[in-house]
């Protein structure tokens, strides 16, 4: 039986690429978790996704042993789109260490994550990382720490994830600072489910953190939310593998098979009960807030005959990521396909990458887009598809975020001027230390999901950070801008535009696909075009040449004319009849 008084449970937060997954690895060597031998980088980065990129996607709980302790770490993402990810761990532990790169400083999504830290009451422990690096800059890395804190500079910690210069203070600091966990040992059982993954032999398995009372192997249960009732079939720890125990006890970290086949019964957030007191009014934990989707998006494949296969690998897909949700969808032109939500960019370039890795398909994704709330004749609609955008209507409403970024004071400038053509509105400029600002811009969500990243890199030589939020929705003057081949609307094309910006996006668009789309024998036209059908951006792709009088060899000119006005009547029916088979490479390379 291990008292809670032993226990320690931690996360470590901070931006991509500030030595998290690193420092995870020196930590599992030190304590002894893993063998040498079977050690490699990024050691919780379970899928070959994430060890290829270098982020992490998703959370990774384990277990290790040091100075008698038990230390319980849950290894988060650090990208903007996974907070949920990191919302989710934070609710499980008593304390984060706070890491942050002193070559690079404080990053916004470190900001960000700090403050769901400080809103759970936590315990900080902040750690300047990489001093061992030659650009490093500790004393100015600590000292932006010290502002956003309020700590002092003796609480700081100086370490390298590389080296494992400082590791073993960090370690003993977790045991020293971070609270033991608090709750009932001798009470009812209450868990929270913080994680789940589908398993084909095993079926649910749940990650849950015990906050009062025991629960034992072959324990029936039932879950607060759903009412569902399961004899719990194993339970263990996380070493990182699953290693089954007995039992697990207050405070402590660990899974337990459900035996349960329908992910939708296990909810993430729902707290476990002992099955005897299902009748017994006992307080639920605090769940989770479900995390609502910002970008929306559809998969068609390139060859639609594997439609079922699609729809299979998106249903097995959402076993692992709670906050994905599909639905089946149509094309005209691309036949079958799921429609889903995502959290952001990023997140919807992942699972397009895992259904194409893990599940071997070719994949068309239709024009990203976020969700709008249109007034017509008096009720409202909500649009996740620019192609349900009614031709009129009373009134239009698009998301806004909160934009935060962080970067030095001499690109302040490029950045402001930047910000301003996405339709951004400036809040205010805040100082982070004397080198480093905070700008604050208010900003329609729809612009952050086209080239600003790029743009926001370029600016500012790739030394900003951002962060955002979504604030809630504003009126807007937007247009539907639909696209024509040959005459023919292609629907995966079009996009809902801010009417002020419609001529230039038009304009890109329809030069972009004269460049890509394959020459005819027969002139192609290719058009922009508002809801209202007025064509606003137009370009020729010219037809073939064929040269018809090759075979001739002098004689009289009247035969060359003869058959040049033969080729000309001939182009002309062409045009007025000929259909555009758009390939499925001109949709991938339009919508990259």
């Amino acid at each position: 039986m291990i008292s809670q008084s032993k226990v320690r449970n931690f996360c470590v937060i901070a931006h991509i690429d500030h030595g998290k997954s690193t420092l995870a690895d020196r930590m599992l060597e030190i304590t002894k978790t893993v063998e040498s031998r079977k050690m490699r980088e990024q050691y919780l980065d379970m899928m070959d996704l994430e060890r290829e990129r270098g982020i992490t996607i998703k959370l990774q709980p384990v277990r290790m042993n040091w100075q008698d302790y038990i230390l319980n770490l849950i290894d988060t993402p650090g990208h903007v789109d996974f907070s949920y990810e990191v919302s989710r761990s934070l609710a499980a532990v008593e304390g984060a260490v706070l890491l942050v790169d002193a070559t690079q400083g404080i990053q916004a999504q470190t900001l960000s994550h700090l403050e769901i830290a400080k809103k759970e009451n936590l315990k900080i422990i902040p750690v300047v990382n990489k001093i061992d690096m030659a650009a490093a800059e500790p004393t100015k890395t600590a000292e932006e720490i010290k502002q956003v804190l309020g700590c002092e500079e003796s609480e700081i910690i100086f370490a390298s994830s590389k080296t494992g210069e400082g590791v073993e203070k960090i370690l003993e600091a977790i045991i020293e600072r971070i609270p033991a966990p608090k709750g009932l040992e001798d009470g009812k059982l209450r868990a929270l489910i913080f994680d789940s993954y589908f398993d084909t032999h095993q079926g649910v398995v749940a990650y849950i953190r015990v906050v009062d009372g025991r629960i034992s192997s072959r324990e029936k249960v039932s879950l607060q939310g759903t009412g569902v009732e399961f004899e719990v079939h194993d339970l263990g720890v996380f070493k990182p593998q699953l290693i089954s125990a007995e039992e697990l006890g207050a405070g402590e970290i660990g899974y337990l098979v459900t035996g349960l086949k329908d992910i939708k019964e296990v909810k993430i957030g729902d707290t476990v009960f002992p099955y005897s007191t299902k009748k017994i009014k006992i307080t639920p934990l605090p769940g989770y807030q479900i995390p609502k989707p910002k970008v929306f998006a559809s998969f068609f494949c390139e060859d639609s005959s594997e439609f079922e296969k699609l729809r299979d690998a998106c249903g097995k897909i959402t076993l692992s990521d709670s906050s994905l949700e599909f639905k089946p969808t149509s094309s005209p032109l691309l036949g079958l396909g799921m429609e889903g939500g995502f959290l952001g960019g990023l997140h919807l370039d992942i699972v397009a990458e895992r259904l194409e890795r893990e599940y071997n398909l070719s994949l068309i994704i239709s024009q990203p887009s976020v969700e709008y709330k249109v007034i017509v004749s008096g009720k409202e609609r909500e649009i996740k598809n620019p192609n349900d955008l009614p031709e009129t209507f009373e009134k239009i409403y698009e998301p806004y975020a909160l934009l935060e970024i962080i970067t030095p004071n001499n690109y302040l400038g490029k950045i402001m001027e930047m910000v301003t053509s996405f339709r951004a509105s400036y809040v205010t400029t805040e100082v982070l230390s004397e080198e480093r600002s905070i700008l604050k811009y208010e900003i329609p969500l729809s612009e952050l999901f086209g080239n600003f990243h790029d743009c926001l890199k370029s600016a500012s030589s790739g030394f900003a950070s951002l962060n955002y939020q979504v604030t809630g929705f504003r009126e807007a003057c937007l247009s539907k801008l639909e696209f024509l081949v040959a005459f023919d609307k292609i629907p995966p094309f079009s996009m809902i535009v801010a009417k002020e910006k419609l001529e230039e996006v038009a304009r890109a668009k329809v030069e972009r696909l004269k460049k890509i789309i394959p020459r005819q024998n027969f002139e192609v036209r290719i058009q922009a075009t508002t809801g209202g059908g007025k064509v606003i951006a137009a370009e020729k792709i010219p037809a073939f040449r064929k040269d018809v009088i090759a075979k001739l060899y002098g004689g009289d000119r009247t035969r060359k004319d003869k058959l040049l006005k033969k080729q000309a009547k001939g182009k002309k029916k062409m045009r007025r009849l000929g259909r555009v088979e758009v390939p499925k490479d001109v949709f991938l390379k339009f919508l990259k």
